[in-house]
């Protein structure tokens, strides 16, 4: 059976992930970030003084509300639980052994134009988020496929057709990139460093992880919001601890990464631009898979925030991904690279080291234990467990709303004990078919949600202008805020109360 579903999956994951479907996610890209006018580096001090930096001196961007909704810190919580996870981690290390160093390069490219994907997928969540039976918010890429796409003339049935399709592969990459990828490294590592079998860690994670997610979103971030800062902070001192030890090692890793990036043959030779197409698959592949900038998935968790403005939500999008990517794997990159580990003349990783195979999933671990001995294996088995079960909890919320979306608010608790229950299978599932699983179905989320994106970048632009000209510009015009005018009035009432 796995070697009938792994031949199957083959065959769709080179569809998904082919020329086409790469192109389509640059171009998205790069159509927003010119739309804006480069807003992630031209409005780079407005951006982060409205998100990180009102961390530290707005009390409204983190105090929990009475409302169904979250605190706009709390989204970015579970936001990023559900982005840094075993992506920063064994995803760039996969990049590193299948595509070169010069994976990292391309990983950079499509996060910089990934802070703009984001940033207009949050855009338009929050502008056509509607509220549920429960008044709590509810937005993603099928309800801007739904309203915004099938407003459109004659594209009614096209936009709710595409909102359907996205709502199921969101489903099914829930027990993918939100469940089995990330269940089976917690297992891996917990055998590998801690000698514990695999059952024995899935059940354990099938437990903890039912407390949480049957308590809804309100639970989850009140999780995430205390296990991410720690997890990622943490993490980020013991990397930044091996950069200083190896920092006369930042020429020959930089030099390896931007050499790779463009070289024309493979690091053992082959036919000539086929170590360049490996390069810049992996490199988008593990970028995606790491900050799901162009999935449409984490906003669905930004649409239940409590902001008004979707200008200001759209921000944390851009930070989202500048700290999942430009920080958090780059510290890993720079690790992997500079441990000898990789031959960075021909791009060539170790296959084995003292006797044991040097795979994706304990390379890292590999780093840190030539670092730091035993303590450094036992701090990066314990880091993937909490990066994974963080991202885990991220992901049930975006399966409990696409499916939602499917059958109702109502059947939403069928959705979650399913879910819960399939943690243990990803615990004893095999490590290559779990990450090529979630490679696929990151691609087929991906397709639906970039055309929403692009089909919409004409509102998202009238947005963007709509905020620049009323808070930068000083002029006296009607927000954008809302699709829906009974949505748009309360926001405004909203907006003048809190004065965001």
């Amino acid at each position: 059976m796995l070697d009938f579903i792994t031949r199957i999956n083959d065959a769709v994951n080179g569809f998904v992930w082919g020329w086409p479907a790469l192109i389509l996610l640059t171009v998205v890209g790069v159509l927003m970030t010119v739309l804006t006018k480069f807003y992630q580096v031209s409005h780079l001090g407005h951006w982060w003084k409205n998100t990180i930096g009102a961390v530290f001196r707005d009390k409204e961007v983190t105090s929990h509300t009475e409302d169904k909704s979250i605190s706009q810190f709390q989204s970015l919580a579970t936001a990023l639980a559900a982005t840094v996870g075993t992506g920063n981690i064994v995803g760039v290390s996969g990049a590193i052994i299948t595509g070169g160093p010069g994976a990292v390069f391309w990983m950079w490219l499509i996060a910089f134009f990934g802070m703009m994907t984001n940033f207009s997928e949050n855009v338009l969540g929050i502008y056509y988020r509607r509220k549920n039976i429960n008044g709590e918010w509810s937005g993603g890429a099928m309800y801007y496929l739904r309203d915004g796409l099938g407003s459109y003339k004659n594209m009614k049935g096209v936009g709710k057709g595409l909102g359907i399709l996205f709502s199921i592969f969101c489903v099914i990459a829930s027990f993918g990139i939100g469940n089995m990828t990330q269940v089976n490294s917690i297992s891996g590592n917990m055998a590998s460093v801690f000698h514990v079998p695999t059952w024995i860690t899935g059940v354990v994670v099938l437990f903890f992880a039912g407390l949480v997610i049957v308590g809804g979103l309100q639970r989850i971030a009140k999780v995430t919001e205390k296990i991410v800062p720690f997890m990622v902070l943490l993490y980020m001192i013991g990397a930044i601890v091996i950069l200083v030890w190896n920092h006369h090692m930042f020429r020959e890793v930089f030099g390896a990464i931007f050499h790779g990036a463009f070289a024309w043959k493979s690091a053992a030779g082959g036919v000539v631009g086929y170590g360049i197409k490996l390069a810049i698959e992996q490199g988008m592949k593990r970028g995606v898979f790491s900050n799901e900038a162009g999935l449409g998935s984490s906003v669905m968790v930004h649409s239940n925030s409590n902001v008004s403005e979707p200008v200001r939500q759209g921000m944390w999008g851009i930070f989202e991904v500048f700290a999942d990517t430009w920080v958090v794997c780059t510290l890993t990159a720079f690790a992997v690279l500079s441990s000898g580990l990789v031959d960075l003349e021909t791009g060539v990783a170790v296959t084995e080291f003292n006797g044991a195979e040097l795979t994706k999933a304990n390379m890292i671990s590999t780093v840190f234990s030539l670092h730091f001995g035993k303590f450094g294996a036992a701090f990066i088995a314990i880091a993937i467990m909490l990066f994974a079960f963080s991202t885990v909890l991220g992901w049930s919320h975006y399966g409990t709303k696409a499916w939602e979306y499917l059958f109702g608010t109502k059947a939403t608790m069928l959705y979650k004990v399913i879910f819960v229950v399939a943690i243990f299978g990803g615990a004893v599932m095999g490590d290559n078919l779990a990450w090529d699983l979630s490679d696929t179905f990151n691609g087929l989320m991906m397709i639906p949600n970039l055309i929403g994106v692009l089909a919409l970048s004409p509102t998202v632009y009238r947005i963007v202008k709509n905020y620049v000209d009323r808070h930068m510009r000083n002029k006296d015009v009607e927000p954008m805020l809302s699709a829906f005018p009974e949505v748009q009035k309360e926001q405004e009432e909203k907006l003048a109360r809190t004065g965001e």
